[in-house]
């Protein structure tokens, strides 16, 4: 478990952006680390206009912005770093145990078998940036996508009060077959976790989120596709059932008592075959599945579906993205 002091070094994103390793011990498959990532531009000073004209200060002042990345992924958002520090916050993102950065050679990309486990990088990074669990003087965002949405939403619950808000980019708070089918997949999971817990199971990922948004197929972005491969990592059988679990906890209510921001494209597309339209819905999660779920996270939950948002609501097209940060910033503009 990290103890000392993070050793921060250049990171992977270039100038301005540095990381950490996070030392959590060991299991079964060798030493296990999570990496810390930092955003550090030079200082912005207030302009000599700004204080005469008395232009409001940013709205996230006094604020440290935490973000977990989703399945199969890794933090590369640029722009997202960007985005927080214009509205005066710090930024810092986490590449979880087995993803990205923290992926060693031998371990399986993603594995887990208990999402509680992720307490220990979550932790360990809030205690390096000055957010241990005693009272602090900074607010704390936690932002989170997809599966990262759950993992903080989980941890929230269980250790209420130390974040001040949360901000979920395309939650996976629901499995896509409804919950009843969940009820029904579960005992199954059970079973092989106890046999079999590596246990492969299909992989239903063709490749079209990936598409949607890798420059060389057609998107904006560039990634280490090591990292964020053409199709998802392989599903293994304890660690879907750990996300079912999570998935179960949700629906029962989790009561968070901090205020909640979840960002949802306006439609979804699962389907088999490819279409430009993808490149304007969620590919990944069942959005209207989503948004029931949504309001048993805590007592205040806004809920802002975003015409044409990809599942990565912050990687849409342009015009998407746009409409996600303004919504971002009128909403804490309210809560901050």
């Amino acid at each position: 478990m990290q103890t000392a002091s993070p050793l921060w070094k250049p990171d992977v994103l270039g100038p301005d952006f540095e990381s950490a390793e996070l030392e959590l011990g060991s299991d079964t498959e060798g030493p296990v680390v999570a990496t810390l990532v930092r955003y550090l531009p030079a200082p912005r000073r207030r302009s000599l206009w700004a204080r005469l004209r008395k232009v409001p200060q940013p709205k996230a002042e006094n604020t440290d912005v935490v973000y977990v990345h989703g399945w199969s992924d890794y933090f590369f958002q640029r722009h997202l770093a960007e985005y927080w520090r214009r509205q005066g916050a710090r930024f810092f993102a986490i590449d979880l145990r087995k993803y990205g950065r923290s992926l060693r050679p031998g371990q399986t990309p993603g594995y887990i078998e208990d999402l509680t486990e992720y307490d220990a990088e979550i932790n360990a990074a809030l205690s390096a940036i000055g957010h241990g669990a005693k009272q602090h003087q900074r607010k704390l965002v936690l932002m989170g996508h997809s599966t990262g949405g759950l993992v903080l939403s989980l941890w929230a619950s269980r250790h209420p009060g130390r974040a001040d808000a949360l901000i979920l980019n395309s939650p996976w708070l629901e499995y896509q077959l409804t919950a009843a089918m969940r009820a029904v997949v579960e005992p199954v999971l059970d079973w092989q976790r106890k046999i079999a817990p590596r246990a492969l199971l299909p992989n239903p990922d063709l490749g079209f989120y990936n598409r949607t948004q890798s420059k060389r197929r057609g998107g904006e972005w560039e990634y280490n596709e090591m990292w964020r491969p053409e199709k998802a990592f392989s599903v293994r059988a304890a660690w879907l059932r750990a996300v079912l679990a999570g998935h179960t906890s949700v629906a029962s209510g989790l009561k968070i008592s901090a205020p909640i921001l979840v960002l949802l494209s306006d439609r979804s597309m699962l389907t088999a075959r490819w279409s430009e339209k993808m490149r304007e819905a969620d590919l990944v999660i069942d959005v209207e599945t989503t948004a029931i779920r949504a309001p048993r996270l805590g007592r205040r939950v806004t809920v802002v579906r975003i015409p044409h948002a990809m599942h990565d609501v912050v990687l849409s097209k342009k015009r998407a993205r746009s409409t996600a940060f303004a919504e971002i910033s009128r909403w804490i503009g309210a809560y901050l």
